[in-house]
């Protein structure tokens, strides 16, 4: 592959990530109510998961989604019932009060990474996705180093964006305007997380 196939796959992938999702509403809220140790577990357990999808998606499993849909379906509504649970959480909990940001925060890095691993396990459109990348950009005889360095770009693509809106979500004035506005906040971050669950689960 070309230098300019690898930045191609990076920039197809980097607008895809940016594009708001429910790793957003996530990633937001996170940051904002706990800080930013726990909003960097969960940009990285992001990377990891869109990273799995790539590299599924270079073993063929977008295709055997075109071959069996039934499993494509099943998938997208367990991943639906998952980010619904998430929204609803989020809305059950809106009054609770903050939690102070410490180094004894609710959830530590490895809870964050594992919940973004399973948030970006929950929609497999990211399979098919990364299918019609690659079928553009990736060459059938592209070595197995080249594609372990596509799987590589795409997951510090995803974590580096997210680490970047950790960043920006955890500053005290963001944490301020969250306090402020908390219980009407996250309550329309649950709708519209749930919103984005009901999306997955319906018909494309």
């Amino acid at each position: 592959m070309t230098a300019l196939a690898f930045a191609s796959v990076a920039l197809v992938h980097l607008l895809a990530a940016i594009s708001p999702g429910p790793s957003f509403v996530l990633s937001l809220r996170t940051a904002a109510a706990e800080g930013f140790r726990p909003a960097v577990g969960l940009a990285i357990g992001f990377g990891v998961g869109a990273a799995i999808w790539a590299l599924a998606a270079l073993l063929g499993l977008s295709l055997l989604f075109q071959v069996i849909p039934i499993l494509f379906t099943l998938l997208k509504v367990g991943g639906a019932i998952f980010l619904i649970w998430i929204g609803f959480m989020m809305w059950r909990h809106a009054r609770d009060p903050l939690p102070e940001v410490s180094d004894g925060t609710p959830r530590g890095l490895t809870s964050a990474i594992r919940l973004g691993i399973l948030t970006m396990f929950a929609n497999p459109k990211p399979a098919v996705f990364f299918g019609a990348v690659f079928l553009g950009f990736v060459p059938a005889e592209t070595t197995l180093q080249a594609k372990a360095i596509i799987v590589f770009n795409i997951f510090w693509v995803e974590a580096a964006w997210y680490i970047l809106v950790a960043r920006v979500f955890s500053l005290p004035a963001a944490r301020r305007a969250y306090v402020r506005l908390k219980t009407g906040l996250d309550r329309s971050l649950g709708v519209a997380m749930g919103l984005l669950g009901l999306r997955l689960a319906l018909p494309t």
